[in-house]
């Protein structure tokens, strides 16, 4: 076994700095994530209850197999926006008799479980990871559709959750409803397009129009029971496939319809035996610096991540600023890119396509554990041919078939974020660390950009500058940059799956990699694009 060895002190100040400056963000963001836990708040968690109601995550407690994890994602959904954190919707993974399932749960707490913009969004990217990794797809409803005031962002996209519903079907990947409440308006197309549907006695409610509506499109005269209750639609219109008395017994009923679907993955669970990692994965919270300026050796991350912190490493001494190189993680194979020093040059990134191309070929999943600056400027390197080099390395990444799996440690800036597979370039889940920022380069750099811009404007205009008046302007800027660069904002806009825990790190990737092989995993054999040599 190759094991990698460890320089980290951990009696030293160094580490008890960088320590101590994770524990202060992860406790931010323990307060943030407790406001999607609070949902609507105690007012409307009471009156929920009060009905005889669960709330959402208890819901999906009931559902899931006793004792098994569940790995919510975008938990940070709305952050930063007008409307509530978690965005009146939970997300995630979980296992239903066995059977990894996506699950989706509105949270009725929170405007009646009415969909924002927001909502919408993390829905479609809930129906987008159970597409790509073939997961059944369990919906808990309870929503009185869209939020009104916010239709105009909802309503024409909207449309692409029941698309998915169908697409979902037509590829054979099972999709089940059920029902807690209100399922009104479009919203009445989730329990109609679905595969399986539950609805419960005196409490679901499923119609295109309630009766204030069918009176007024119609005049005719109705109520809830006989218009859309769950009675009806299990003797009369045929809607609902099973009928249940109460809310448990909804959530055995879906258990069981989980049971029966015969759904197989597409690969078995590793049958290597593995080991955890050599180190403590509490360790993990001292690497990373408070100041992302200050590198550091990602050997030391995927040490505490790795089985047995066994690691071959691919090119040691060729493009040392990214790392490269095999392993298994929860016994599944994968390679890993992990940034070193910060900038990718020629070498790094050549190194990275060939990396790349050998996992497709092995039909290896790859992690990305960003901490990059970007690709390297300046005269020497653009005569070097930076430029072509690292579009080869995106056009690997961009090409590459099998699954991708990206965590942002540290910074994650300029093309670097896609050359190491961020959002835009679809990896399967993107985490993130507190620790980590992302933008189009550090605030310090952008405002010194425009700072830059603006004098030689006024240069060529003979113009005096103000250098008052520019000072601020740089503090301004740099303080918008570094806001808009931390994770609780780009999380808040999906841009990442969830900021996790770095001693998560290796649970949650190993979730991951289960799901991932649901599906096949299968390399692009050919089919990149011209790489300019």
């Amino acid at each position: 076994m190759t094991v990698l060895p460890t320089a980290l002190d951990t009696g030293g100040a160094e580490y008890a700095a960088h320590r101590d400056a994770m524990l202060a963000k992860l406790a931010e963001l323990d307060a943030e994530h407790a406001k999607a836990l609070a949902g609507g708040g105690p007012k409307y968690t009471e009156r929920h209850r009060g009905r005889g109601k669960l709330l959402a995550r208890e819901r999906i407690e009931l559902l899931i197999d006793p004792d098994t994890p569940f790995l919510e994602l975008s938990p940070l959904a709305a952050w930063g926006s007008d409307y509530p954190v978690g965005a009146s919707m939970v997300t995630g993974i979980g296992v239903v008799e066995g059977v990894e399932c996506l699950i989706t749960a509105n949270d009725p707490t929170v405007r009646g479980g009415a969909s924002n913009p927001w909502t919408l969004k993390k829905a479609l990217r809930a129906n987008e990871i159970a597409y790509a990794n073939r997961l059944p797809c369990i919906s808990l409803v309870e929503s009185g559709g869209a939020d009104l005031p916010s239709q105009k962002e909802i309503f024409i996209p909207g449309g692409a959750l029941f698309r998915d519903i169908t697409r979902l079907s037509a590829a054979g990947i099972p999709t089940i409803a059920v029902v807690f409440g209100n399922s009104t308006a479009g919203g009445a197309y989730v329990p109609g397009m679905s595969d399986h549907t539950v609805m419960i006695k005196e409490r679901s409610k499923v119609f295109l129009g309630g009766p204030p509506l069918v009176k007024m499109a119609t005049g005719e005269e109705s109520d809830d029971e006989s218009l859309g209750g769950a009675e009806m639609h299990a003797r009369t219109s045929g809607l609902a496939d099973h009928y249940a008395v109460d809310e448990p017994d909804a959530l055995r009923q879906a258990r069981r319809i989980v049971a029966r679907l015969n759904h197989r993955k597409a690969h078995p669970d590793p049958a290597v035996p593995y080991e955890p990692p050599k180190y403590d994965e509490d360790e993990l919270l001292g690497i990373v610096p408070g100041d992302l300026k200050t590198p550091f050796d990602p050997r030391e991350v995927i040490a505490r991540l790795v089985d047995g912190s066994d690691f071959d490493e691919f090119k040691p001494l060729y493009g040392p600023s990214l790392v490269t190189g095999w392993a298994r993680l929860h016994g599944y194979p994968v390679g890993i890119l992990a940034n070193a020093q910060g900038v990718l040059f020629s070498a790094e990134s050549q190194k990275a396509a060939q990396f790349i191309q050998l996992a497709n070929q092995r039909d290896i999943p790859l992690l990305f554990l960003h901490n990059t600056t970007g690709y390297m400027v300046g005269k020497e390197y653009e005569q070097g041919g930076i430029i072509k080099h690292g579009a080869m390395m995106i056009n690997a990444v961009s090409n590459s078939k099998v699954p991708h799996l990206s965590v942002l440690m540290g910074a994650s800036y300029g093309a670097g974020h896609y050359g190491m597979c961020g959002r835009a370039y679809d990896p399967r889940f993107l985490f993130a660390w507190p620790s980590a920022k992302s933008a189009v380069m550090g605030p310090q750099q952008l405002a010194g950009v425009l700072s830059i811009v603006a004098r030689a404007s006024a240069l060529a205009k003979g113009q005096p500058y103000d250098d008052e008046a520019d000072a601020g302007l740089r503090a301004m800027v740099e303080q918008q940059i570094e806001a808009e660069s931390l994770p609780t904002f780009l999380s808040g806009r999906l841009y990442d799956d969830g900021v996790i825990d770095p001693r998560d790190t290796r649970t949650v990737l190993g979730i991951c990699l289960s799901a991932v092989h649901t599906a096949p995993v299968e390399g692009a054999r050919g089919g990149f694009g011209i790489f300019r040599m």
